[in-house]
């Protein structure tokens, strides 16, 4: 949604009114079905978010921030249930009924209430599933149509539990790699600080009474204590609402979201980068293989799969696959045109699609981006520790240097003397 700046003309006079539109024309016809016949739009021109509606968002944000998510093990709970009681012959009516019942989890309490409900009043399982695609994932969705489509409700939720199993050990593997370092980064930025605060206002006085130019370490170790001691709730306070500021334009402005995204697959960046592109090209192709696999069209499962992308910049490539199949281009010839593929994954997949097994070749490509992915896991802190001790010994170089060459200089002169 944009936003739009249009100058009216009523009765000889000018007027300005901010319209949410998708488009020029959508927000102009907005205004005229509002205004008098005798009204004329003279000019309409995009514009920046209102600031009463960024502070809405921006709240509502935070508001967002702090209420909790579903965790992803009570959705897994509740769709093996599903699947168990259904496998059993139970109708889905009353295996909702006993799901809602017993799920600790308010919210999916909650929802599976109103599906029970909707389903009650004549809805099927996935119009009735839909509005809560943001809990559950475009997956969910897509394999409960699945499930209706082969009349198999059962197997099609034991598949998605295995997705959603997938994706969260990994997403947990990833998280404990990371914990560590970012545990240890984060304690010596506290000691380095509590020196600064405590061991530096000591040699204060002494330095002061230098007479001599201070190196520079000393001056940056002086700097750094003044506006610590003077400013440094400030400094945190700062710190936080960037953090916030930039989880907040990332949630809701597409085109910072986009920029932020290309940043974090960029070269440059070193692992994050490999990460984020491995850990979303494992997630796709484990959705789209599963959704081939189960008998869903190509076209429908590359929809579907393409919803579980959250890297915009990948999400760009991706979304043009499906565009070039509809023109006549092949599988493999889509997938290379996105520069995502490698050479040996893009004859994997030429192979199967020629042989009519797409579905195991797109299982190993899967599998490829897996243990790519669990290598760079199982290998992170041997890849982060040298980053790590840059940090460290430049952290206590500056410390030692700022403190120490003074006294040099004091006792250099002092001998000339």
């Amino acid at each position: 949604m944009k936003y739009y700046k249009l100058t009216i003309l009523e009765r000889g006079q000018k007027r300005e009114e901010t319209v949410a539109a998708e488009n020029k024309m959508s927000a102009i016809n907005q205004i005229k079905q509002k205004l008098p016949a005798h009204v004329m739009v003279v000019r309409a021109e995009e514009t920046s978010m209102p600031l009463g509606e960024t502070l809405s968002r921006m709240f509502s944000s935070f508001r967002k921030s702090l209420a909790s998510k579903i965790p992803i093990n009570d959705k897994i709970s509740t769709i093996r249930q599903i699947a168990v009681m259904t496998d059993a012959g139970i109708a889905i009516n009353d295996t909702l009924e006993d799901v809602a019942e017993n799920t600790h989890n308010e919210r999916l309490r909650e929802i599976y209430t109103n599906i029970n409900n909707d389903i009650n009043a004549g809805n099927t399982l996935s119009d009735a599933m839909e509005p809560y695609t943001e809990e559950f994932g475009h997956v969910a969705l897509a394999m409960t149509k699945l499930g209706e489509r082969t009349g198999n409700i059962s197997e099609a939720y034991h598949k998605l539990a295995d997705i959603l199993e997938n994706i969260r050990d990994n997403t947990a593997k990833f998280k404990k790699a990371i914990r560590t370092p970012i545990i240890t980064l984060i304690a010596m930025a506290i000691a380095f600080t509590i020196l600064i605060i405590v061991v530096v206002p000591k040699f204060k006085a002494i330095f002061e009474q230098f007479k001599t130019e201070l190196p520079l370490p000393t001056i940056i170790l002086l700097k750094l204590e003044w506006l610590l001691s003077n400013y440094g709730i400030y400094v945190l306070a700062a710190i936080f609402m960037i953090i916030f500021l930039i989880k907040f334009f990332y949630n809701n402005n597409e085109e910072f979201k986009y920029k932020m995204d290309k940043l974090l697959i960029h070269p440059k960046f070193y692992l994050i980068n490999k990460a984020v592109f491995l850990s979303t090209m494992h997630k796709y192709n484990l959705v789209f293989g599963e959704l081939v696999r189960s008998g869903i069209p190509v076209s429908e499962a590359l929809e579907t799969a393409i919803g579980m992308v959250d890297n915009s910049a990948i999400k760009e490539q991706l979304a043009s696959v499906n565009a070039n199949i509809g023109r006549g281009m092949n599988l493999a010839e889509a997938f290379e045109l996105t520069g995502l593929y490698e050479n040996m994954l893009l004859q994997m997949i030429r192979a199967g699609e020629a042989g009519g097994q797409l579905d195991a070749m797109l299982g190993k490509v899967t599998q490829y981006y897996e243990m790519q992915f669990q290598d760079l896991i199982d290998n992170l802190a041997a890849y982060i520790e040298p980053i790590m001790l840059f940090f460290i010994a430049g952290l206590v170089l500056l410390m030692a240097l700022g403190i120490f060459m003074p006294m040099w200089d004091l006792s250099q002169a002092i001998n000339k003397q």
